[in-house]
């Protein structure tokens, strides 16, 4: 990836001072060396390379400031820092309410100014990492950053409703902006072999795993079962006609028929031992989808993202993995009857709201 942000390089006096301000940080002071006591330098980062977080109410916030704020930052991060963070989140889930405080002193230590409003977040970033945990408020937080032609990166889950998820990326091809969200499931160890150099032959199923604790805020899916089904799509492609669910309060089973009649299974878990992981059925052999590879890898698809303004998941991939997700839900109510896909799609799109 290289050289060039996707809003470029100027750098004046003026950026200069405001990012030297921004890294003293309370408590904790500065060096004379532009060094602050502790882990990063808080030196000016170049115009084209700044990112903001928008919600400092999940762990992978704080996460990505460290990975990428380091000194020793891996160079397949462009060089991209995140600046500042505008902290609100989730305003009712009290887990995520609840973290905001010791999450805004953790990144400070990384020197991210913390800002009070997403306008202000946007007059001195390039790039933006909508981190809320909360998908609700995602509509509406984005729209300000599509208006300011910011690339954007939204987290999991990528809105609190199938509905929201329409209308945020019809707003992102309206503005003309470029958005993507993906869990880091995607990119487990044994994926390219399986995905990209197909190791095993052409795919004829999948099955994977993943926790899935429920949030009565969120269809039940949407707030932590998206690694899992992240995964089995990232196998499995798009092309999912079908959804039934059974549901347990220790587990759900999801099982999906693609076209082709082939088959792609998510057990949701709750109770006992829990992890994420997965197989993938190929015309050549059965393989694992391999280990979890940590933030790094999804970190590098974002930057360079940030840098192309090119998509790595589609929008039409991600909005089906949100519409299988709702068709199990709508499985669930109806005491795990098959629910079409286009079925639940024309359903959430009647409900889009004009924005």
């Amino acid at each position: 990836m290289g050289g060039k942000g996707l809003i470029g390089e100027e750098n004046d006096d003026m950026e200069r001072r405001r990012f030297l301000q921004a890294g003293v940080v309370a408590g904790m002071g500065l060096m004379l060396n532009g060094k602050m006591t502790g882990q990063t330098t808080v030196e000016p980062v170049r115009k084209g390379f700044r990112i903001g977080i928008i919600g400092l109410d999940t762990s992978h916030a704080t996460a990505f400031v460290k990975a990428l704020n380091a000194e020793n930052a891996s160079p397949d991060f462009g060089g991209y820092k995140v600046v500042a963070a505008y902290p609100q989140g989730s305003r009712d889930i009290e887990s995520s309410v609840s973290r905001v405080p010791g999450y805004i002193e953790e990144v400070r230590k990384y020197g991210v100014e913390i800002v009070d409003s997403i306008p202000k977040l946007l007059e001195i970033t390039d790039a933006i990492l909508l981190e809320t945990n909360d998908g609700r408020p995602h509509l509406e937080q984005a729209i300000p950053v599509f208006k300011a032609k910011k690339p954007v990166f939204i987290d999991k889950p990528v809105a609190g409703t199938l509905a929201d998820a329409f209308a945020i990326f019809q707003a992102a091809k309206e503005y003309n902006v470029p958005v993507f969200s993906s869990s880091s499931l995607r990119y487990m160890s044994n994926m390219e072999n399986i995905v990209g150099k197909q190791s095993i032959g052409r795919i004829l199923g999948a099955e994977t795993f993943s926790p899935s604790p429920l949030e009565a805020t969120h269809p039940d899916l949407f707030w932590y079962g998206i690694h899992g089904v992240e995964a089995l799509y990232t196998v499995m492609g798009t092309g999912c006609r079908s959804v039934t669910r059974i549901h347990t309060p220790g587990a759900d089973v999801v099982v999906g028929v693609w076209e082709g009649d082939r088959i792609g299974t998510f057990r949701g878990l709750r109770a006992g031992k829990t992890g994420y992981g997965g197989y993938a059925f190929g015309e050549k052999d059965i393989e694992t989808l391999g280990d979890y590879n940590g933030y790094e890898p999804l970190l590098k698809e974002i930057t360079q993202f940030f840098s192309t303004g090119i998509p790595p998941v589609r929008p039409e991939e991600t909005l089906e993995i949100f519409t299988f997700m709702e068709a199990a839900d709508e499985s669930k109510r109806r005491g795990g009857a098959a629910v079409s896909l286009e079925e639940t799609r024309r359903k959430a799109l009647a409900q889009v709201k004009t924005v």
